[in-house]
C-alpha cells in the first residue's frame, strides 16, 4: 500500500525538485512552449535555483514544499512553492499595491505526470493553505498557462477561479497566454 505526504524541502532535495519540474514541464507544456526551448533548459541551474529558495528565502514565509510517495521505497513525487505575492505575480500595467499584503502567490504547483491521480496535488495545495493560514495571509493567486487545461482544472475543482487578469509570456519570441486564478484562503477548520 502506497501512503503519501508533504513535508518541508530540505536543501539536498533540490536536484530532485529540479528533475521533477523538468519532467512535467517536457509532458505538461509541449504543446505550449517551444519543444527547442523545452530541451534546452539546464537541470542543473534549475537545481542551483531551488537549492537557494529552499536554502535561502527570502522570509520565513516563502515557502517549498514536497509531496513523497512512500511504498517500498519513498520518492519525492511534486512540489509547491509560494510566498507573499511579489511584483511576479501582478499582471501587466497593474498597481504594485492592488493586490494586497495579506496575498500569497503561488509560483510553482507541479507533481510529475507518472505519479498523478494519487491526492499529491491536493495535499500539496493543503498544506500550502496551511502555511498561507499561519502566515495570516488571506487570498492566494497563481499563473496558469491558458493551454494548460489540467492546472486550470485541478485549481477551479479546489474553488479557485479567474480572476479577470491575463499577460503573455515571451517564451523565445513566442508570445504565450497566461490567465491568473484566486482563491480565498479558507478558515481553519476548527476556527468560528
Amino acid at each position: 500500500m502506497a501512503l503519501g505526504y508533504v513535508r518541508p524541502a530540505r536543501p539536498e532535495d533540490a536536484g530532485e525538485i529540479a528533475r521533477i519540474q523538468l519532467a512535467t514541464w517536457r509532458v505538461a507544456y509541449r504543446r505550449i512552449l517551444p519543444r527547442h526551448v523545452l530541451d534546452n533548459l539546464d537541470e542543473a541551474w534549475l537545481a542551483r535555483r531551488w537549492h537557494a529558495a529552499v536554502q535561502e528565502p527570502p522570509s520565513g514565509a516563502h515557502r517549498v514544499l514536497v509531496a513523497v510517495e512512500q511504498a517500498e521505497q519513498s520518492y519525492l513525487v511534486g512540489f509547491v512553492a509560494s510566498g507573499p505575492a511579489d511584483a511576479e505575480a501582478l499582471a501587466p500595467q497593474e498597481p504594485a499595491e492592488s493586490l494586497g499584503s495579506d496575498v500569497a502567490a503561488v509560483t510553482d504547483l507541479l507533481v510529475e505526470p507518472r505519479w498523478g491521480r494519487r491526492g499529491h496535488g491536493s495535499r500539496l495545495l493543503a498544506a500550502a493553505v496551511d502555511g498561507w493560514r499561519a502566515d495570516g495571509l488571506r487570498r492566494a493567486v497563481a499563473w496558469a498557462f491558458e493551454g494548460d487545461e489540467a492546472t486550470r482544472k485541478f485549481l477551479t475543482s479546489t474553488g479557485w477561479e479567474p480572476d479577470g487578469a491575463a499577460r503573455a509570456l515571451d517564451v523565445d519570441d513566442m508570445l504565450v497566454p497566461q490567465l491568473r486564478l484566486h482563491v480565498a484562503v479558507p478558515s481553519a477548520p476548527d476556527a468560528d
